[in-house]
C-alpha cells in the first residue's frame, strides 16, 4: 500500500512539473516562435518561392508541399526535443536551478520527465499544427492507413532525439557551449537529410552517407513515407525505427553517465555577473 501510495504521489509530482514546464514555454515567446511558428513560416515562404509545381523527389513525383510538410514537421519536432532540451537543462544548470532542485524532495526522474514530457507535447503541437496547414491550406495527402505509421514515427522520433537532447545537455556543460552545439548539429544535417533542399539522387555520395549515419534523416524520410501518396499502407519504414531506436539508446546511455545536477565551476564569474551572461546567451531559456 505505501508503494502504491508512493507511486501515485509520484505520478502527480511529474504531471505538476509537466504543467510547469508547459507554461514557462508559453510565457518564452521568442521560444515559441522558434519551435512552432518558424517552421510553419518556412513551409509558406517556400511554398511560395518554389511555388506548389510537381518535381521529382526521393519520394516520387510530388508536390513542394507534399515535400517540405512532413520534412519541416519532423525538424519543428527535433527542435523542440533536441534542442529545446539540451538549451533549457545546460542553462539551468549554470543558473544553479538543477542543483537547487536536486535539494528539494521533488525526485529527479519527475522534473526531467516534466522536461522531456513536456517538450515531446510541444513537439506534437508543431506536428500536429504543420500537417493541419498542409492538409488545409495546400492539399497535402494523407491515408487513414497510414495515421498509425505517422503516429509511431513520431514517438519513436522524438524519444530519439529527447535522449539526444539529455545527452548535448550533459556534454555541454554551460549554455554558452549549449547553443553553438545545438545549431551546428541540427542545422546543417537538415540541409543533408531531405529537409530544407530536396536533393534527390543529386547529392554528393558522401554527403549522403553522412546524412544515412545521423537520425534525422531516418525521422523525415519513415515521416514523410508515412505521407506519401506513393507508400503502400501501413507504410511503417522499420529499418529507419531501428535506427532512430539506436540513436535513443546512444543518448541514453551518455546521459546516463554524464548528466550532471552541479553547475559548472567557471572562473571569473561568480553570482549576479555569471546569471547575466548565461540570459544574454540564451535569451530564449526562462528560469
Amino acid at each position: 500500500m505505501k508503494r502504491l501510495r508512493a507511486r501515485l504521489t509520484g505520478l502527480k509530482q511529474l504531471w505538476r512539473c509537466i504543467g510547469l514546464q508547459n507554461r514557462i514555454f508559453w510565457r518564452t515567446p521568442i521560444a515559441a516562435f522558434f519551435t512552432l511558428v518558424f517552421p510553419i513560416l518556412m513551409l509558406v515562404l517556400f511554398t511560395a518561392i518554389f511555388g506548389n509545381d510537381d518535381f521529382d523527389s526521393v519520394y516520387g513525383r510530388v508536390t513542394s508541399s507534399q515535400f517540405y510538410t512532413p520534412g519541416l514537421a519532423v525538424y519543428a519536432a527535433a527542435s523542440s526535443t533536441y534542442t529545446g532540451i539540451g538549451i533549457t537543462l545546460a542553462s539551468r544548470r549554470e543558473l544553479g536551478i538543477l542543483k537547487r532542485v536536486r535539494g528539494t524532495p521533488l525526485p529527479g526522474w519527475a522534473y526531467l520527465g516534466g522536461v522531456v514530457i513536456s517538450a515531446v507535447w510541444i513537439a506534437a503541437v508543431g506536428v500536429t499544427a504543420m500537417v493541419l496547414l498542409g492538409v488545409a491550406a495546400y492539399g497535402v495527402n494523407i491515408e487513414a492507413a497510414k495515421i498509425p505509421a505517422m503516429i509511431v514515427t513520431f514517438a519513436v522520433g522524438t524519444a530519439s532525439f529527447a535522449a539526444l537532447g539529455l545527452a548535448l545537455s550533459s556534454l555541454a556543460r554551460s549554455v554558452s557551449m549549449a547553443v553553438p552545439a545545438a545549431n551546428a548539429t541540427l542545422l546543417p544535417l537538415a540541409f543533408i537529410s531531405d529537409i530544407f533542399v530536396p536533393f534527390g539522387s543529386d547529392i554528393p555520395l558522401w554527403l549522403d552517407v553522412l546524412g544515412d549515419i545521423f537520425p534525422l534523416k531516418h525521422f523525415g524520410r519513415a515521416f514523410s513515407e508515412a505521407m506519401s501518396p506513393f507508400s503502400e499502407a501501413p507504410a511503417f519504414e522499420w529499418h529507419r525505427l531501428a535506427i532512430l531506436l539506436a540513436w535513443l539508446v546512444v543518448g541514453a546511455l551518455v546521459a546516463a553517465r554524464k548528466f550532471s545536477w552541479e553547475p559548472p565551476v567557471l572562473a571569473g564569474r561568480t553570482g549576479r555577473r555569471q546569471r547575466r551572461s548565461i540570459r544574454a546567451a540564451s535569451p530564449a531559456v526562462a528560469d
